[in-house]
């Protein structure tokens, strides 16, 4: 294959290692036929250094003064052919690389030709071998974007003996209730992860999102609360029925009682524990699970009697010659994409998937819930070890949740004497909300650790995102990340 590799003048050499710790490379790669944007393309520019381009083929990355750095910049993307471009030429311009057609045969030898059977029997036999059990430590970025739309919010006020429970609150609360919100979550961290522990290490963090959502959802938990208090006995239990469904609720488990001043003092004095750290490490175990997990969606490796494969042809990836195999469901199966094959060793570099029907759908009793779509890209790598590892991954999980059925809240008393019943709310629903999450995962530096390392660390449980009300270009400078695409860079709150 032809790389470009172009003489860079003596003059630029010395200009470029004065001013490289101030310099950050930025630029967008394009298709050089159709000039649409290449998503997801690696950036290679120096040994083991490198960056993808986010859906948008746009990327950026921070020189340092200490770092040895190839002499051009990389791009290789499968389809196209690899391509090297001077430094000087990525800043702040456009790079057009060539689509490069499958070849179907005469790329590689072989000693004996496989058909796709064999191919993918032996990549079933060789995925307890191919891919890292060991303890590892991962510099990982992370974006998560969630997107809610709320299609229909119908409450009718049915009956309330409470006088503040009225139709004008239920309105309100209708009023107050986002139809559409986004919210934005980036993480750059250490991630510890062997089969039995794993940690994490929060770099820095930023959250993007309206607060004032928040905010009103505050104010209206705490006007239901001074209601509750005000028109309910403390040694009430709620009945909170949906149709011939009802379960109890102790009203102290609610309203919480005072706590003794000096309890409260003592627990001033602790750190503040948050749930952030908590999450971002069940976020990264789910994307690490997905494809090795027991309870992993993706059976494409580990079930194939559920699929029909197709050899497409070759291609290259990080300089691996790999089999395109095409998949589709045959029986009971959920998904369709492509496999790109190592040729050498049969691990799976690379899978595109995307589902052909809902993976889950449920309906109740006035209740439903459906997982409608389940799709991405996961790339391995071995990060010039003998083992893979995840490298990056889309994925974009899309889910419909409703309810249609009446709602009542019933407050009884077994203290009081005749009638238990003291106070009733009566609703009726109609909701239906659209829940979209996208995750986008690279890996920059993977690396086997000692076991002690993962057992001796101490997490930060105090960790917080930095809260952003709009999008700040200087937050990740002097950090390299994936870029944001243009939705997260025009994202702003209106006052």
């Amino acid at each position: 294959m032809q790389l470009l590799k172009p003489t860079v003048s003596s003059l630029f050499v010395m200009l470029f290692c004065q001013c490289l710790s101030a310099q950050t490379i930025a630029s967008k790669i394009i298709d050089g036929k159709t000039k649409e944007p290449i998503p997801y393309a690696t950036v290679q520019y120096g040994e083991n250094l490198g960056v993808i381009t986010n859906e948008e083929g746009r990327f950026s990355f921070e020189l340092e003064e200490s770092v040895q750095y190839l002499d051009s910049i990389y791009i290789s993307s499968i389809g196209y052919a690899k391509t090297g471009f001077p430094f000087q030429k990525s800043l702040d311009s456009i790079i057009s690389i060539t689509p490069k057609a499958i070849e179907l045969s005469g790329v590689y030898l072989f000693d004996k030709e496989l058909s796709v059977d064999d191919i993918m029997e032996r990549v079933e036999e060789r995925l307890p071998i191919n891919y890292n059990k060991a303890p590892i430590k991962q510099r990982f970025f992370l974006r998560q974007s969630t997107f809610n739309t709320m299609q229909k919010l119908n409450i009718e006020f049915k009956k309330s003996t409470i006088e503040e429970l009225n139709k004008k609150l239920i309105d309100s609360i209708i009023s107050i209730l986002p139809r559409n919100a986004q919210y934005y979550t980036e993480t750059l961290g250490d991630f510890y992860r062997s089969e039995e522990l794993n940690k994490l290490e929060v770099i820095k963090a930023a959250e993007l999102y309206d607060k004032s959502n928040e905010g009103s959802m505050e104010a209206l938990s705490d006007k239901m609360e001074a209601i509750f208090k005000a028109n309910v006995k403390p040694d009430s239990y709620l009945k909170i029925k949906s149709g011939i469904f009802g379960q109890k609720v102790q009203v102290d488990s609610i309203l919480d009682a005072e706590d003794e001043a000096s309890e409260l003092e003592a627990e001033l004095k602790e750190p503040e524990k948050t749930d952030f750290l908590g999450n971002r490490k069940y976020v990264l175990n789910q994307i690490h699970n997905q494809f090795f997990g027991k309870k992993s969606k993706l059976d494409v490796a580990k079930k194939l009697n559920r699929y029909d494969f197709e050899l497409l042809g070759y291609s290259e990836l990080e300089n691996q010659g790999v089999y395109v195999i095409g998949y589709e469901p045959s029986r009971r199966a959920d998904f369709r994409g492509k496999l790109f094959v190592n040729i050498e060793d049969f691990a799976i570099m690379r899978i595109d998937y995307e589902n052909v029907k809902s993976l889950k759908s449920i309906k109740l009793l006035g209740f439903s819930y459906q997982e409608h779509t389940y799709k991405g890209t996961t790339v391995f790598s071995k990060f010039g070890k003998d083992k893979y590892v995840p490298k990056f991954m889309a994925l974009t999980f899309g889910r419909k949740m409703g309810v249609d059925r009446p709602l009542k809240v019933i407050e009884k008393n077994k203290h009081v004497k005749g009638r238990r019943k003291q106070n009733e709310l009566s609703l009726a629903l109609d909701i239906i909300n659209y829940n979209t999450e996208k995750f986008e995962m690279v890996v920059f530096d993977s690396d086997v650790v000692p076991k002690s390392s993962l057992e001796n660390l101490e997490e930060d449980e105090t960790v917080k995102a930095i809260y952003l009300s709009a999008y700040n270009p200087e937050f990740w400078k002097g950090y390299t990340i994936m870029e944001p695409n243009q939705a997260i860079r025009e994202f702003t709150v209106v006052e």
